[in-house]
């Protein structure tokens, strides 16, 4: 079972979070779980549930604009973005959720990353999800064409019934908590179809701030240490560029570990939660993340 709150971040924005275990009951690294673009922190529910099983109290986010939180109509830049996490961390930590292992993934794996660089002293490490190499300037130089390239389908008016069937053929591998996970990235209406919980206009502007990160030229100042999760499997994000990304991340990254995920998919934590949540498990227990 989880509970779920909104939190005030000091930021001018609320923030819901949702909590499995509690730092008083479970002894081992606690956990925040930070979802990519338009997703959401439901996504995270099984591998939440893992880790709890293994000791670790864990807090997942909605980030600003995505699922419950609040949706302001700017603030999607990644420095407003990763000032929220920050702030929602000090508040965290009063709570007993002192210096977590922060997990993000795909545009929050390069958020944690910004994290790493900007606030070491909240966490005592991070791991990257299939993301925090994330470039989109190298793939689209110019930010019209990215626009277009990426831009969302249009789900208004989809019935919830037919998404979630077409949750289930897309993702028959996927465990109830996945496709749950993903059907929570949207409202559901009470005619019986959903839209987005991150509108449109929204959605662009978190896109144009992941399109303006340069991770790369953080790397060589971080000073905690980082777990890069990629996933390699058929229809995967910038799959002919990634293996090289990641091997830039090992020459440049300080302290730094890889542990790929062949074959999976974009949203692997969800795909494979109880393996993913081992392998961040083994690493608050080998000496990694000290």
């Amino acid at each position: 079972m989880y509970t779920s709150e909104m939190v005030a971040t000091g930021t001018g924005v609320q923030l819901r979070i949702v909590r499995w275990g509690d730092t008083q009951t479970l002894s081992e690294a606690p956990l925040v779980l930070v979802h990519g673009l338009a997703s959401n922190a439901m996504l995270w529910e099984g591998a939440a549930l893992a880790f709890v099983a293994l000791g670790h109290p864990v807090v997942a986010v909605d980030l600003r604009g995505h699922g419950q939180s609040e949706k302001p109509d700017d603030g999607y830049d990644m420095q407003t973005v990763t000032f929220d996490l920050a702030k929602l961390l000090e508040v965290l930590a009063v709570r007993g959720y002192v210096r977590p292992v922060v997990c993000g993934q795909s545009w929050g794996g390069n958020v944690v990353i910004e994290l790493a660089h900007q606030y070491p002293q909240l966490v005592r490490g991070v791991v990257a999800v299939d993301g925090g190499f994330l470039e989109l300037q190298n793939h689209f130089p110019e930010w019209e064409a990215c626009s277009i390239a990426l831009r969302p389908p249009n789900l208004l008016g989809t019935s919830a019934k037919n998404m979630r069937e077409y949750m289930q053929r897309a993702h028959s591998d996927w465990p109830q908590t996945g496709i749950d996970g993903a059907m929570a990235n949207m409202e559901h209406l009470p005619d019986g179809t959903v839209r987005p919980w991150l509108t449109l206009d929204r959605h662009l502007k978190v896109l144009r701030g992941l399109w303006e990160h340069k991770p790369t030229h953080l790397y060589s100042d971080i000073k905690v240490p980082v777990l890069f999760v990629p996933a390699e499997g058929p229809g995967g994000v910038f799959a002919e560029t990634k293996r090289h990304a990641v091997e830039q991340a090992l020459s440049m990254v300080p302290v730094v570990r890889v542990e790929w995920f062949s074959p999976a998919d974009h949203d692997l934590h969800a795909q494979h939660p109880e393996r993913f949540a081992q392998v961040v498990h083994n690493a608050t227990k080998d000496g990694f993340f000290a």
